[in-house]
């Protein structure tokens, strides 16, 4: 299949991953800043965040990172080189707000201004995502998080300001990252911290409802403002297949699409899907909507699905699962034994792209856009600086092939944006020994390293998928 001249090659990455300067030029402080390397106790902390306000445990990551920074602009003419058409990344809400509230930062917004027309510069389309669980720090202790209804007013201050300032110069912005994420990770999705004595789901749910309807302001926001731009959703992606053709295993399968796709179903078709009455029911929630929600949701559908996928998901209740499991991108899921894994534990599936893009398309008939897929990997410097990354590349390779066949069977995509063009710190462990980029940054997972960028073969490589609009893959 030829792809249309205009489909968007690129990269992505996340503010709180890359960028560092965490307290510079007047920027507050986010959720990542207080997560350390999982070697130091970062699941302990993201799962039980009260440690974290709490607790010093030396070294923070997110603190440097890259220096995307104060090195965007070389990085970005690396990017160029590589031939990328959009480039995704986060604002940083803190770095705008530094208390989530007041009288935004003007050094934060100089610095956005000066990254977008460095892509515009370099002819990149940037692909902008409002939040990317980066909730401010100072929100999550004065207000609780999402879980407090203010934060929807506060958001539409921040979500005011970027419009106003960066309307002209991005196109296409998504409103929340991967939304569904809130009930695994309500820290980093929610800037909640929930005690243990706590209905857990009746909080997730409720705050999940405020981000909705912030949403769905943003994209009635996002129209008003007459530039032409377009707003999307996003969800952590991936099929959950049954274990077996038990039909228990089957129907544990379904519950777990529904429980992936409930908060997209909203934002996609405006009004919440029959089946959350069951799961509310299930997890004792009583949603607190105010008079006017449902019609917000309603009237202001999103225009695109964006979505990660890393890989697809399994689920089952048959005994002969044996307690198998494997990383889900923080979603529980079962170990698929038809799949290779990789040593972080995540399991491989390029058919699973395929399968999930015509699972979104058929159920929501809007235009996608993958805006994450990648390998995180160990790669190796060799002595003459080379880095020879052939597992990437094939990754990618079988990847790119599984789209181009969900779009031959009818679905419509936008662009295909690999996670990442340059390696960062990595959201789940902290780690720079987990890379997923086409570009090596010096830098390991104790903050050691001169930060000096190298290109490696998948650089090369996706080069030339992008000259040849994916024609060229070998």
């Amino acid at each position: 299949m030829k792809l249309n001249k205009d489909f968007l090659w690129g990269g992505a990455v996340a503010a709180n991953q890359c960028e560092g300067a965490y307290l510079e030029d007047g920027k507050g402080l986010s959720p990542m800043d207080i997560l350390p390397t999982v070697q130091l106790g970062r699941k302990e902390a993201m799962y039980h965040p009260e440690l974290a306000l709490e607790k010093d445990y030396g070294y923070y990551p997110s603190h440097g990172a890259i220096d995307f920074y104060h090195r965007y602009k070389e990085d970005l003419e690396l990017m160029e080189q590589l031939g990328i058409k959009a480039f995704r990344t986060s604002i940083s809400w803190a770095r705008i707000f530094p208390d989530g509230e007041g009288e935004p930062n003007e050094a934060g917004l100089q610095f956005y201004d000066s990254l977008f027309d460095e892509c515009k510069k370099r002819h990149m389309e940037p692909v902008v995502t409002i939040c990317h669980f980066d909730t401010p720090l100072a929100l999550t202790k004065k207000y609780g998080g999402w879980g407090n209804r203010a934060l929807i007013n506060l958001y539409l201050d921040y979500c005011r300001v970027l419009f106003k300032r960066y309307g002209k110069k991005v196109k296409y912005w998504i409103t929340f990252n991967e939304i569904n994420m809130i009930t695994h990770i309500p820290f980093f999705g929610g800037g909640m911290v929930i005690k243990e004595d706590e209905n857990v789901s009746q909080i997730v749910y409720q705050a999940a409802h405020h981000q909705l309807v912030a949403s769905a302001l943003a994209v009635k926001m996002a129209h008003e403002c007459g530039e032409g731009l377009l707003a999307g959703c996003m969800l952590a992606a991936g099929s959950f297949y049954p274990y077996s053709c038990n039909p228990e295993d089957v129907w544990e399968a379904v519950e777990k699409n529904q429980d992936s796709y409930l908060f997209i179903d909203v934002q996609a078709r405006g009004k919440y899907p029959s089946y959350a009455q069951r799961i509310w029911k299930e997890k004792r929630v009583i949603l607190n909507m105010k008079d006017g929600d449902e019609e917000i949701l309603r009237c202001n559908p999103v225009d695109y699905i964006a979505f990660s996928y890393y890989s697809s998901r399994l689920a089952g209740v048959s005994p002969d699962i044996n307690g198998k499991v494997a990383d889900g991108n923080a979603i529980y899921t079962l170990r698929n034994p038809h799949l290779d894994i990789t040593p972080w534990g995540r399991q491989i599936d390029p058919m699973g792209l395929r399968i999930t893009m015509n699972d979104l398309y058929d159920r929501y008939q809007k235009p996608l856009f993958i805006v994450e897929n990648g390998l995180g990997a160990a790669d190796k410097v060799e002595a003459d600086g080379s880095i020879n990354d052939d597992y990437r590349i094939e990754y990618t390779r079988n990847h790119i092939k599984a789209m181009k066949a969900a779009m031959e069977d009818g679905v419509i995509c936008l662009g295909y944006l690999a996670w990442s063009c340059i390696d960062l710190v990595s959201a789940g462990t902290g780690e720079m020994d987990k890379r997923y980029g086409f570009i090596y940054v010096d830098r390991d997972n104790d903050g050691n390293g001169t930060l000096e960028r190298m290109k490696k073969k998948s650089f090369y490589w996706y080069q030339r998928v992008i000259e040849s609009n994916g024609e060229e893959m070998d």
